[in-house]
């Protein structure tokens, strides 16, 4: 077997939860509303001209109160997006680490062999985010609840969660497919954007060993790369997502009518926004997790 391709650090599994966790936590307490705001900009299928009108779609029912409600009504669905929000964290943060150690384990020499040391070690991480953002679909309902608390609350009748769970059933899966043809090239590029900044531009050789910084820096390039790429699937997602329980629509039929009614550019809606706020939201808590999963694992580890 050939010799490691860095000296990367193994954090320990408790270390990744918690790491990943608390930057989850932290994320929702500050960045709910902006996601609010980019996932109603996205549901809206009209064009918006003035400023009257874009206070309309953000802000619904509550477009004429006060600023206080208004901010308030920006908060739609907090429990589903707090249980989403936290298990997608830890999932994709602390899972692919897991997924990257299988990959240099096992198909180590394959990459290095194609691509060289430095660039196979960064596309295995992004492989490895590749394949613990398919496997997130497995969250996908907390993430309906969310959007459609979001942007259709209607939908919900005053059922409860579990009232919801029993009615609904598998059709809380609808989009699972669009979800992860988005998330597949999408984490590809967030933990690959991170790993080609790290090893190019900071020259790390454990990439756990990164400042804050360095880190920020580092999510900066994966998470603009992420939005970017997987923006028009994104767009088609949420869509899917937001219609009512019982009016379903297709991928293809939403794709067909939205190039025939909208134009290409509609595939980009809410893309400005979400770079502007989904963006530093991403590069947050993924700079986040990473500088505190090595802490965590410093605390937690016994001292020599």
């Amino acid at each position: 077997m050939s010799p490691p391709t860095s000296s990367d650090k193994k954090q320990s599994g408790i270390a990744r939860v918690l790491g990943s966790a608390t930057a989850g936590i932290a994320e929702l307490a500050i960045f709910h509303p902006v996601d609010t705001t980019a996932k109603r900009l996205m549901s809206n299928s009209t064009r918006i001209t003035s400023a009257s009108q874009l206070n309309q779609v953000v802000f619904r029912n509550t477009a004429n109160e006060s600023v206080a409600r208004r901010f308030v009504s920006l908060f739609p669905g907090l429990g589903y997006a707090a249980g989403y929000k936290i298990l997608q964290r830890v999932y994709k943060y602390g899972g692919q680490p897991f997924a990257n150690e299988f990959l240099t384990k096992n198909f180590r020499g394959h990459f290095e062999n194609a691509f060289g040391q430095k660039t196979g070690k960064a596309l295995m991480s992004a492989s490895a985010g590749s394949l613990i953002g398919i496997g997130e679909i497995v969250l996908l309902p907390l993430d309906v609840l969310k959007i459609k608390r979001q942007t259709n609350p209607e939908s919900f009748r005053g059922r409860g969660f579990l009232k919801i769970i029993k009615d609904e059933g598998f059709s809380l899966y609808r989009g699972w497919g669009w979800t992860a043809a988005r998330n597949a090239p999408g984490s590809f590029a967030l933990f690959g954007g991170n790993a080609f900044a790290k090893e190019y531009l900071f020259k790390l050789e454990d990439y756990g060993a990164a400042t804050w910084t360095q880190n920020f820096v580092a999510s900066i390039f994966g998470a603009s790369a992420s939005l970017i790429v997987s923006a028009p699937l994104d767009v088609i997602k949420t869509r899917i997502q937001n219609k009512n329980f019982e009016n379903p629509e297709k991928g293809f039929t939403i794709l067909k009518n939205m190039a025939k009614n909208e134009g290409m550019g509609a595939f980009f809606k809410g893309l400005v926004p979400k770079l502007l706020t989904t963006g530093p939201k991403l590069v947050f808590s993924f700079a986040l997790a990473q500088t505190l999963i090595p802490a965590f694992d410093r605390i937690l580890s016994p001292k020599n």
